[in-house]
């Protein structure tokens, strides 16, 4: 599998819902979703997106927990809020590594999800020095005009 880019000028083919609720309860997709798997763990919004498919797997057992287990509801909300924390947490610690094996199981080296969220920071850093520097050079244009100069 290639180690194109996910922002390439190509449309990603995105999967319908029961696929992605496939996909978010840690199943594989069909290799005409590779793209977009990489597109999902490398995208902007990557690490929110780890942390709803986090939720999306939490609700089966958190559901259960609030419909199964006896007892007053308060507590088993309470339990059930804790577990959604714990799991988070965890969930969040392990965001990285988790992304890269979504990622190599679409068929991508391992290491590719965080070469490509690397390279997308690099592109974004240097345009936005660009941006900024065109901006100071404005900024200080204007001084001088206002100076006289």
């Amino acid at each position: 599998m290639s180690t194109e880019t996910a922002d390439s000028s190509a449309p990603v083919p995105r999967p319908d819902v029961l696929h992605w609720l496939w996909y978010a309860l840690g199943g594989r997709l069909p290799a005409r979703f590779s793209p977009w798997v990489l597109h999902d763990t490398t995208t902007r919004t990557w690490a929110l997106r780890h942390l709803l498919r986090a939720a999306v797997q939490l609700a089966v057992p958190i559901g259960l927990v609030l419909l199964l287990v006896p007892g007053e509801f308060w507590i088993r909300g309470m339990a059930a809020l804790g577990g959604i924390l714990l799991a988070l947490f965890f969930s969040t610690a392990y965001m990285s590594e988790t992304t890269e094996n979504r990622v190599k199981r679409a068929g991508y080296p391992a290491g590719t999800a965080e070469a490509t969220r690397h390279r997308s920071a690099q592109a974004r850093e240097t345009a936005d020095g660009v941006r900024r520097r065109a901006a100071a050079s404005r900024r200080a244009e204007r001084y001088r005009s206002r100076q006289g100069r």
